[in-house]
């Protein structure tokens, strides 16, 4: 199996060095030819907007586009999530529409406000995962076909999940657990189903 990590701007470096622990190989995708072979795809948390011009720029939308419509798997995680919404609350950035979700952007506040919390994950055996929020989104709307896989404690989801498309709005790449990457891992390899 080869995963693809967008390497155009956010905590790239952090999401392959916990799939190498993971003994998976992966790719640093700056280029629409570094799709090719690749098995899934993560988005990782950064700034949305640069991210999002950076990917226009690089003509790296449409491949990303093709590889979820292809129903590979493709997993956003904070910046990388806004950019998989169907809607955010703001014109910028452009999102890529691939979920059908809603996503407003620091949700939060500014940097000083972010916060880590403990989730109760469903697909997961305890303990709770521990999660790190860094002006980190939220979800306000979640369309039929996605299914929340975490809440906060007020009830608002920060993990969903539609097909093999995955999305978090905290960074599990900032951790020491693994389960998010198995979990996306198991996605890629067509061992886990969600809703199409």
């Amino acid at each position: 199996m080869k995963i693809g990590v967008l390497a155009i701007q956010g905590d790239f470096i952090e999401h392959i060095a916990i799939l190498g622990k993971l003994g998976v190989s992966s790719r640093q995708v700056r280029l629409p030819e570094q799709f090719a072979d690749l098995d899934g795809l993560i988005i990782p948390g950064g700034e949305s907007t640069t991210l999002s011009r950076l990917m226009s720029l690089y003509q790296l939308r449409e491949p990303v586009a093709r590889m979820a419509q292809q129903h590979q798997a493709v997993w956003g995680t904070c910046a990388g999530m806004i950019m998989m919404a169907h809607e955010i609350t703001e014109a910028d950035p452009i999102p890529l529409q691939l979920m059908d979700i809603g996503v407003q952007r620091n949700a939060f506040g500014r940097q000083i406000d972010s916060f880590e919390q403990d989730l109760d994950i469903a697909e997961f055996d305890a303990p709770p995962f521990h999660a790190i929020f860094i002006r980190a989104p939220v979800i306000f709307r979640v369309g039929d076909g996605v299914k929340v896989l975490a809440t906060l404690p007020d009830g608002r989801p920060v993990a969903v999940q539609q097909g093999k498309l995955l999305a978090t709005s905290f960074h599990p790449e900032l951790t020491s657990d693994t389960r998010f990457h198995q979990h996306f891992l198991d996605l890629a390899a067509g061992q886990v189903s969600g809703p199409a």
